[in-house]
């Protein structure tokens, strides 16, 4: 019997490299999402840390700089403004708003890594786990949550203040506004349009994985107008302008998700192709 090895002409072909997520246990994935939030957390800390370090500048300068008539925005747009009177009218007022607005600001500067950690774990699931990816989602995801946070604090916030600052009943009755009512007023408008600007995001996904298409937004355009005037009432002043204002942005951004969602369709269409291709 010979006992020579058998040579074959073929190399021996590479296994493929498995996702390390593919055999995780529920209880694994679990122990995934609580490093992935624990790792996300810590990039909002560091945010607040470096907050810490500018408090006064962004108290004086970010969160009040809307309540001076000589704000950016007010000679950029010619806006006749007056100065806005803040009172604290509770003993922690000062307090809670000097640290909400630490928070906040910690939370803004962070959201690049935790939106990133947040992504990592969900990714795997839909697609690879590839870096370049998750760190291109996550631009992507960050780019339109900041320029939220930009619209809502440079556009809403400076008109409606405007607006309350000037409204008045009575001669008898002044506009002194609390600090706490203030500071939580421009927080929900600044994070609100942070949320809203995610359109396009959520688009994108949705239309990538099968569950959107453009035709779909197509076909409720009308309806989504309706909801963007809807929308700025809500989040503005009884200003017709201010209104306006607001709604024109949002109308756009509606336009932009039914062109991402092209580009989604088109996307997973040439996956599929590919998948087919090699299969």
């Amino acid at each position: 019997m010979d006992n020579r090895e058998i040579m074959t002409d073929d190399p021996p072909k590479a296994k493929p490299p498995k996702d390390r997520t593919a055999n995780m246990s529920f209880l694994d994935h679990l122990e995934e999402l609580r490093w992935r939030l624990i790792k996300g957390f810590s990039g909002i800390a560091v945010g607040i840390v470096i907050a810490i370090f500018l408090g006064d500048f962004l108290v004086d300068k970010v969160m009040l700089g809307p309540t001076n008539s000589d704000f950016l925005v007010y000679r950029l747009l010619g806006i006749d403004a007056i100065d806005l009177t803040i009172q604290s009218r509770k003993l922690p007022g000062q307090f809670f708003t000097y640290w909400g607005t630490i928070i906040v600001f910690g939370g803004i500067v962070g959201s690049p890594i935790f939106f990133y950690q947040m992504w990592a774990f969900v990714e795997p699931a839909m697609e690879t786990s590839e870096k370049l990816k998750t760190f291109a989602h996550t631009l992507f995801i960050t780019f339109f949550f900041l320029l939220g946070i930009a619209f809502g604090y440079f556009i809403l916030v400076p008109f409606a203040l405007q607006f309350f600052s000037q409204f008045q009943i009575s001669e008898a009755i002044h506009n002194d506004f609390d600090i706490n009512e203030y500071f939580s007023s421009m927080t929900m408008w600044v994070v609100s349009c942070g949320i809203i600007f995610q359109l396009p995001v959520l688009s994108y996904f949705l239309s990538k994985f099968g569950l959107l298409t453009p035709e779909f937004l197509k076909q409720y355009r009308r309806h989504a107008i309706i909801v963007c005037f809807i929308l700025s009432a809500f989040l503005t002043p009884p200003d017709p302008v201010s209104q306006v204002l607001i709604a024109i942005p949002l109308i756009l951004l509606y336009q932009l998700a039914i062109w991402v969602s092209k580009f989604g369709v088109r996307k997973r269409n040439k996956e599929l192709e590919k998948a087919f291709g090699n299969g």
